[in-house]
């Protein structure tokens, strides 16, 4: 059974955890935005993930970004805060999370992208004119379309 993720749904179950996680807004040079295909969820998502202890929020970022992808980042700002406590993403284990989520801008440094096998099934640089035809939650989706608008230049609080 594969994560189910919940918005705005009256009947979704109770939240039990809350976890701090990052997804990186990466772009190329022709403005793509890099987006990977989930395992979990069969999404499209930024990469990113959970929090782990011991690190800063930025490694979370730089360490996710490699395992999910293969390439190496540097953050250089921070696209928003995600906090809805009606976004819950149930796992089969009965762990129930609450969407906490740090959006960061990341720029490409090195490698080349691949997906990572247990998580990911594609890596794809997509144009923002494509971006209608994926299926991407609306949660994940809000901050793809945050990160690629250039008119905002305050971090989005949510």
């Amino acid at each position: 059974m594969a994560r189910i993720d919940y918005i705005d749904d009256p009947n979704a179950p109770t939240i039990n955890s809350v976890v701090p996680s990052v997804t990186v807004a990466i772009r190329d040079e022709h403005g793509r935005i890099l987006l990977i295909h989930k395992i979990d969820n069969n999404l499209w998502a930024l990469p990113g993930g959970g929090h782990d202890p011991g690190e800063s929020i930025i490694d979370t970022a730089i360490r996710e970004v490699k395992e999910e992808t293969g390439l190496d980042i540097e953050v250089t700002g921070l696209v928003g805060t995600y906090t809805n406590p009606n976004h819950r993403m149930a796992y089969p284990d009965g762990e129930v999370r609450q969407q906490f989520s740090l959006c960061f801008y990341g720029r490409w440094t090195s490698g080349k992208p691949r997906q990572d096998e247990t998580e990911v099934k594609a890596v794809r640089w997509v144009d923002p004119s494509e971006l209608d035809g994926l299926n991407i939650h609306p949660s994940m989706r809000m901050r793809v379309e945050q990160a690629l608008d250039t008119s905002h230049t305050e971090p989005h609080l949510g």
